[in-house]
């Protein structure tokens, strides 16, 4: 029995799905691309055994716990660690049990495919999960695990990935980036730079943060000009150890471009503590554009991603912590809000700005045109509520009649589960091949064209935006 319809994601009219299948044949085994993301390079670093199955695919994943919490069923009772370190469930097998015995609620989600996928192709089982088969599934895959070759590393070359990018703070020491790079392994970890807790005044103990960033650097951090030059070592430092990106998860597209006393003025009121929401917003704005320009000078890909109202639940952030499943979407201005950005380094044919969105409506009616007309911005795939078929799907339906595909960056897989990414990879390739195949055969593109756009897709185009 097979977990999976080999057809999967297809067109069902014949003539179609025969095109798919062979668009899709012709990318199955390429290599896999994995620019944005937040695996734990810890993992790469010491390479040690992953602990249990509830630690592989339920403790880490949002996408998982979030749906069982949905259902009413206490982070706690998933092993969740909590803040005052109160005591939550410990034991795995009754964790993967509780896992076990709401599998059915993922049905007909992007979850399911990922980690069925996950199931048969990386652990080889053969039949559905569920409240009879958990104890079957939870040995099989521990002792799978308990095995050199599902080490991450081993994983790591068999998933045919040949680079990935963690996400780390503008603080983070970087050890396991270090412990990778002197371990005389090939596998390609890059980090990214996410400054967030650094240029966000509303983030907590961002006063401090930015005296840490001081001490770092050696440099006056209680000065705005300081303050920037602190920017411009780390981020030198980051691409010292690979990196090619930084990113930028901003409640807002907004963005300013102010004169240097009015961003030196704001800059230490949100030092004192003292900014209002709309100041503290502007902030965040101003440094995307100052962002921006440093990227001309050191090359780092720009990555924005807003329109996420984070940490959405005041008990669970409390209880947990951030990153907890309860980051909501929201309406997103770009037109306006970029305008800025755009106006100041939109048209420099050497820099990228690549702009996600969690609002679709803007896609055709906003991003595309933008990114249509600025050479320096490009569209990010589908992310997070949209990393789905429908979601993929829509993306190339709004998009590409008004910027085409060569104004998009491919696919990344945005993931913390490291198992999931050759599923997220393989869908992804398949709903393209998908829309690929109803534009040949509708007419609107050559077999020959929809090949190589096949091939750009699921892997140039991500290696020449993220310069990799």
């Amino acid at each position: 029995m097979r977990l999976l319809d080999t057809d999967r994601l297809f067109p069902s009219d014949p003539q179609s799905r025969g095109i798919a299948r062979a668009l899709y044949e012709s990318v199955r085994d390429l290599p896999i691309l994995s620019p944005h993301g937040h695996t734990d390079p810890r993992w790469f670093a010491e390479n040690r055994n992953f602990k249990n199955p509830a630690e592989l695919f339920v403790i880490p994943d949002h996408y998982v716990f979030r749906m069982l919490a949905s259902q009413g069923i206490s982070m706690a009772a998933l092993g969740l660690p909590r803040l005052d370190g109160q005591p939550v469930e410990s034991d795995p097998r009754t964790i993967w049990q509780l896992f076990a015995d709401h599998y059915f609620l993922f049905r007909g989600t992007p979850s399911a495919l990922w980690l069925d996928h996950s199931f048969e192709q990386v652990f080889g089982l053969d039949v559905p999960l569920s409240s009879d088969t958990a104890e079957h599934y939870y040995q099989h895959i521990d002792t799978c695990l308990s095995f050199r070759d599902f080490r991450p590393r081993a994983l790591f070359e068999r998933f045919n990935i040949e680079a990935i990018a963690t996400t780390e703070s503008a603080l983070d020491d970087l050890r396991w980036h270090e412990m990778i790079a002197k371990s005389g392994w090939n596998g390609r970890v890059l980090t990214t730079y996410r400054p967030d807790a650094v240029v966000d005044p509303e983030f907590e103990g961002f006063a401090d943060n930015v005296r840490k960033l001081g001490e770092i650097t050696g440099c006056d951090t209680a000065s705005y000009n300081g303050y920037l030059d602190a920017h411009r070592i780390r981020r030198a430092f980051f691409k010292s150890m690979g990196a090619t990106a930084t990113d930028h998860g901003h409640a807002s597209a907004r963005t300013e471009d102010l004169p240097p006393f009015e961003a030196a003025a704001l800059f230490a009121t949100a030092l004192a503590g003292q900014c209002t929401s709309d100041e503290a917003d502007a902030f965040r704005g101003h440094m995307l554009t100052e962002m921006a320009r440093m990227s001309l000078n050191d090359g780092l890909v720009l990555q924005i991603h807003p329109g996420a109202v984070r940490n959405h639940s005041k008990s669970v952030v409390q209880a947990y912590g951030r990153d907890k499943g309860f980051d909501i979407p929201a309406q997103t201005d770009f037109v306006h809000a970029l305008r800025p950005l755009l106006n100041a380094v939109g048209m420099e044919k050497n820099l990228t700005i690549i702009v996600f969105t969690l609002d679709e409506t803007a896609f055709s009616r906003e991003l595309a045109p933008l990114a249509g007309a600025y050479p320096a911005l490009k569209l990010g795939p589908p992310w997070w509520f949209f990393d789905s078929y429908e979601g993929m799907r829509r993306f190339r339906e709004t998009t590409t009649e008004t910027c085409g595909f060569y104004n998009t960056v491919g696919f990344n897989d945005d993931t913390r589960a490291f198992c999931s990414i050759p599923a997220r990879h393989d869908l992804a390739r398949r709903s393209d091949c998908a829309y690929l195949a109803t534009l040949v055969a509708t007419g609107r593109l050559r077999e020959n064209e929809a090949f190589e756009v096949a091939n750009d897709l699921a892997y140039r185009l991500a290696k020449q935006a993220y310069q990799l």
